[in-house]
Parts: C-alpha cells; structure tokens; sequence
C-alpha cells in the first residue's frame, strides 16, 4: 500500500512542479508584453530585474517540491548534497 501513496506523492509534487514552471513561463510572457507595450527601455531594464528575482525563486521552489516528493527514496546526506547545490544556483544567480 505504501507504494500507491509515493505514486500519489510523486505525481501531485510533479503536477506542483509543472504548474510552478507554468507560473513562471506566463509571469515571463507578460513582462515581454508590458516591455514592448511600454516601448521604454529604462522601463523594460527594472522589468527585467525584477525577473532575474523571479527566476531563481521559483526554481528553488519547483525543486523543493521535487525533493519532498522524492524524499522517501534517497538518504538524508544525499538530499544535504541537492539542497546545497540548489542553494549555490540561487547565490550564483543573485
């Protein structure tokens, strides 16, 4: 039975993990229809800072969800291992 619950945890953090990235791609889309509608480029700049904000977050949070549905399955110095690196993609990005 408990092989039917990873399922069910694995496929809600996958469909977390697609709607995160989802999020992502139609927050992108509609900075690049603001950009171009505002036809500023000191204006589409601060946009696109603000995007370079929003890009590592919802990284760190797409992987989160992915780590605590696969939790069950790696041991605890493995998970240290992907928390730091994914910790050192978010530094690296700031």
């Amino acid at each position: 039975m408990t092989w039917v619950s990873n399922m069910v945890s694995e496929s809600r953090a996958l469909l977390g993990m697609a709607l995160l990235r989802f999020l992502s791609a139609c927050i992108e889309l509609s900075a690049a229809f603001f950009m171009l509608s505002l036809a500023n480029l000191r204006t589409a700049v601060r946009i696109n800072a603000v995007l370079g904000l929003v890009g590592p977050t919802i990284l760190m949070a797409a992987t989160l969800v992915g780590i605590a549905g696969l939790s069950s399955q790696a041991s605890q110095p493995r998970w240290v291992l992907v928390l730091l690196g994914v910790g050192l993609v978010w530094m690296g990005t700031r």
